[in-house]
Parts: C-alpha cells; sequence; structure tokens
C-alpha cells in the first residue's frame, strides 16, 4: 500500500520543481563562526586566537554569523536569533561557548546544553531547546580546570559544576512556523526550572551580515522602527538583495538598534567610528543604561528589548513574525493556528518515515534526523578574495599568499552545506558529508542529491581532480568515499519513489572519474588501486 502524499512532501516537490521556496530560510546560521579559517587574517594561521570567543561580540565578522537556534535566508544577508542575559553574567549570551584546543584536553570542546528537538526538511517547523543558568555562566571555571587536564582524564563539563543546581536554570525553547515560504511565525517560551522567581532580559535579535564595509553591496540595508506603542511592535526591513520585510513581536520594554560594525576600542585600542557598535547591547543591558539608543530608530542591528522576572514553575511567552507581507493582526489567532497546523503536518510526515511502534526509539529517531537538518549552514568564502584582502581593509600578511590553502585560487564556496556540527565543526568535510547524506536521503533525497554533486563542482574541485578536504587544509586528503555514497543515496532513492535517477549518477560519475584519475597519479604509490 502506498503512502499518501504528507503536506512536507508536498513543499518539497514545490521547493525542488521551483514554484515556491520553501528553502530560502532556514536554520543556516553557524553556531561558531568565531576561530575558523575563514575568519582567521593572523600572519602565523592561529585561527583560534585570532578572533576568539571573548573578541567574537565584538568583530564584524566577514564571512558568516553565528547565534543560538538562529536563522537566516540562504545567501545569510538577514539573520535572527534571541540572545539572553541572567542578570549575572559579565555579557550578554548570545552564541555557544567552548574551549580552543589548547585549552581543553581533548581538542575543542563546546561547553553548553542545547538540543534539536524537531526540524523537517522543508524548515517549515522547528524547535531547538537552550538550557540557560540562572546564576553567572561558569566560564572561567570551564576554562582553568580543563586547562588542568590531562589526556588520559575525563572532561570537565557544565553539568560537573553548579551552575545548574537545585533546577536555577531556564529551559528556552525556540520555535519556528512558516506560514508560507516568506512569513515565518517565532515563539520563544523560556520556562523556569526553579522553585523560586528569577529574572532574565531577552533579546530576540534581527541583523544583517555586514557586507557594506567590504565593499559587496551598495546601499547600505536597514531595520527602521515603524511602531512599537500599540501591543505589537513593527519594524520594517529594507535589503535591495533579499526585498523588504516586516518584523513583527511583542510590545516590549524598550527597542533597541546599533550597527553591525566592529568595536575597534576594544579590539584594536583605536577610537571608534560610531558609538553604535555590534556589541552597544551588552553595555547598555548589564549596566541598565540606555542613553544612546534614545533617539536611535533604525540601523543593522535590531532587537525588542523584554526584562522580565518569572515565578518559579512558570513560563514567559515572546512572539515575534517576519514576513514579506503586511498583516493585520500579525500574532493572532493565525499565528498560534500556523503552529498547530505544522505541528500536525511534521508528525504526519515522520509517521510515515519512521516504521516503529516504540514511542522512545520513534522520538529518538526523530530528534536525530532533527539534528541533521538543524545542522543545515551557509558556507562562504573565496579564496581569491581571502588571501589578498578587501578594499579599504589592511591587507593580510604577505606569507598568506604562499601559506594555508594559497593553492586553492579556483575554490569559491556560497552553499548551504551539511555540516558535522555547527560549533565543533562548522565546516564542510569531504569525508564527513558523504556520510550525511546516506542519512539525509531518507529524509529529503533531492538535498542530498546536490549536496553530492556541489562537491564535485568545479567551483569546489581543484583542476587536477582533487574534492576540497576541509578548511584547516583543502589539500589534505579523506578517504574516498563519494563514489559509494552516491551510490547508496541513488539506491535510498529509487526504493522511496520508484523512479531510478540515473541522470544523478551520470552526473556525478563524470567528475568521479576525474578524482580517480587524480587519486592514481597522486596517491597510489604502491600501484595498487587502493587508497
Amino acid at each position: 500500500m502506498t503512502n499518501k502524499v504528507t503536506k512536507e512532501q508536498e513543499r518539497l516537490h514545490e521547493h525542488y520543481t521551483e514554484k515556491k521556496k520553501w528553502l530560502k530560510w532556514g536554520p543556516y546560521l553557524s553556531e561558531r563562526q568565531w576561530g575558523t579559517v575563514r575568519e582567521d587574517y593572523s600572519a602565523n594561521g592561529d585561527a583560534w586566537n585570532y578572533i576568539t570567543h571573548s573578541f567574537s561580540r565584538s568583530k564584524a565578522y566577514r564571512w558568516g554569523e553565528d547565534g543560538i537556534g538562529g536563522i537566516s535566508d540562504e545567501k545569510q544577508h538577514i539573520c535572527f536569533a534571541p540572545a539572553f542575559w541572567n542578570g549575572n553574567d559579565h555579557i550578554l549570551k548570545e552564541r555557544l561557548f567552548g574551549l580552543t584546543p589548547s585549552q581543553a584536553n581533548h581538542g575543542e570542546d563546546v561547553k553548553e546544553l542545547y538540543y534539536h528537538l524537531d526540524n523537517t526538511p522543508s524548515h517549515s517547523y522547528m524547535k531547538y531547546l537552550y538550557k540557560y543558568p540562572q546564576e553567572a555562566f561558569p566560564y572561567e571555571e570551564l576554562e582553568n580546570t580543563n586547562s588542568h587536564l590531562s589526556k588520559k582524564d575525563p572532561e570537565f563539563e557544565i553539568t560537573d559544576t553548579d551552575a545548574f543546581k537545585d533546577n536555577r536554570y531556564f529551559d528556552i525553547f525556540i520555535e519556528y512556523a512558516k506560514n508560507n515560504e516568506e512569513d515565518i511565525c517565532i515563539k520563544l517560551s523560556i520556562h523556569n526550572r526553579a522553585s523560586e522567581s528569577a529574572f532574565i532580559a531577552i533579546l530576540p535579535t534581527l541583523w544583517f551580515r555586514n557586507e557594506w564595509a567590504f565593499g559587496l553591496i551598495d546601499p547600505k540595508p536597514d531595520i527602521q522602527l515603524m511602531a512599537q506603542d500599540s501591543e505589537v511592535g513593527i519594524a520594517k526591513v529594507t535589503d535591495s538583495r533579499t526585498g523588504d520585510y516586516n518584523f513583527y513581536f511583542d510590545k516590549p520594554n524598550q527597542t533597541l538598534f546599533t550597527e553591525n560594525e566592529d568595536n575597534f576600542v576594544r579590539l584594536y585600542a583605536l577610537a571608534n567610528k560610531t558609538p553604535f557598535v555590534k556589541d552597544a547591547f551588552h553595555d547598555a543591558v548589564i549596566k541598565d543604561n540606555y542613553d544612546i539608543f534614545k533617539s536611535k530608530n533604525n540601523g543593522t542591528r535590531f532587537a525588542p528589548l523584554y526584562r522580565v522576572t518569572i515565578e518559579g514553575g512558570k513560563v514567559f511567552t515572546i512572539r515575534l513574525r517576519l514576513s514579506r507581507e503586511e498583516i493585520p493582526q500579525p500574532l493572532g489567532s493565525d499565528f498560534e493556528n500556523t503552529f498547530i497546523t505544522r505541528i500536525r503536518e511534521a508528525d504526519e510526515f515522520y509517521s510515515q518515515l519512521i516504521s516503529s511502534d516504540d514511542e522512545d526509539l520513534k522520538n529518538i529517531q526523530r530528534q536525530a534526523y532533527s539534528g541533521l537538518l538543524w545542522s543545515k549552514q551557509f558556507y562562504y568564502i573565496d579564496i581569491p578574495s581571502w588571501l589578498k584582502g578587501d578594499p579599504g581593509h589592511v591587507p593580510p600578511p604577505a606569507s598568506r599568499m604562499k601559506g594555508r590553502n594559497s593553492d586553492w585560487l579556483t575554490l569559491n564556496n556560497e552553499d548551504i552545506i551539511s555540516m558535522p556540527d555547527k560549533w565543533e565543526y562548522p565546516w564542510y568535510a569531504a569525508w564527513d558529508l558523504p556520510f550525511h547524506c546516506v542519512a539525509l536521503a531518507s529524509l529529503d533525497a533531492e538535498f542530498a542529491k546536490r549536496q553530492l554533486i556541489l562537491l564535485l563542482r568545479e567551483w569546489y574541485m581543484n583542476p587536477y581532480g582533487q574534492i576540497p578536504a576541509y578548511e584547516w587544509n583543502f589539500s589534505d586528503v579523506n578517504p574516498p568515499v563519494q563514489a559509494w555514497a552516491c551510490m547508496e543515496v541513488y539506491k535510498i532513492d529509487k526504493e522511496k519513489t520508484g523512479i531510478a535517477d540515473t541522470q544523478f549518477l551520470e552526473r556525478a560519475f563524470q567528475k568521479l572519474l576525474i578524482n580517480f584519475t587524480w587519486w592514481v597519479n597522486r596517491k597510489d604509490r604502491l600501484n595498487n588501486n587502493v587508497f
């Protein structure tokens, strides 16, 4: 008996036949942009120390953005992610914290509690959980303790501290439901798990990736406050590339605007071009001083601010909506019905996909699929621009022209790619990605096929036929599993649809032959045709 076509499958069909763009918006924000090769402009190639976690709040990134449970459009022009402050931290919680290889005893290691609870292939419904302590976040304890451990010792985790003692933490659920491909409902539900009341500030932040400072866009995009006195606030998002949007939000305590610009004072001990720098919200919220924002009603970084005290065991909910449309009652019954409908459709999609009577196993499988889908990320690097630097900026050191990845002059990546992990490994890997695609084929075979083809395109492969390994060294080699993955994805797709996509195999085969020839000529030292 053939299963009926679900609404989620209809959306995927609409997207891949180019009738609608359901995948224009998704969970494409990295969970760590700092400490990556893309952002490294140092003389010695020390990516981890060029932009640290501490500097990340003050530095306008060049190649991408990061956040907690955030979303962006497919080219990451417009980004959204929530930020929080528990009243005790010395900074806002805008991104996940973790240790670098020199600080941790087992390599780079994220030190937070967060969970990918749900997601559908079109990202019509997504759910993410972040656990935020109510006491000061134990940054120093995690760093100091782990730095004294040997490789034989277990890692010292946040659960080994008192951060969650007596349930003094918030469960923050971040949910997205698409009314249509250009109309996204957003819900933040903050649960106080302690028995006593606790304060929290929430900043649902909308911003533009800074492309104007690097000469990549003109005119500069803008977010303009349109209304804030009614029960629903409105900000107008103006961008010549993505088109304009309306950002609706529940009435806040106040609204904050700044610019996504470097804090030169903090980063370089130089004068700032403007007081409205990337991390301007930090001092304002923590010091409870908003004087500089009084006459600022537009910018490239915007957040309505909610300062609330939540009773023990209670929940506080914030509703927001990003839409191409002008909606008379954007947070009314239509908003709630969108969540109800998309959750029901997600249930239908997964009930057909996962054949088990064991509810625990079904939930585990669904969350595993969710983790795969949440790990999609916008990945952007153009090696010639990265090597030479940008007009109007200090040029990279001369050593860069003969250093890391300098022989990959044809590599220009600007795509949504499945990542091994958006914090610990927020860059694609030629070995990992084929394994992802085999798992993704059951969810969205077309996406899996396009991912495998992507690595074989001429702006990824070098002219000799080598597939780029990973950004720390594109010339490194990983086991050549691409051909195996293409065949596996083909078989999974054929079994699900009854259609043999031999065109996909043919497209892959031509480039795989070139890659095979590269292996034979460069890596088959013993002439055994085994690599």
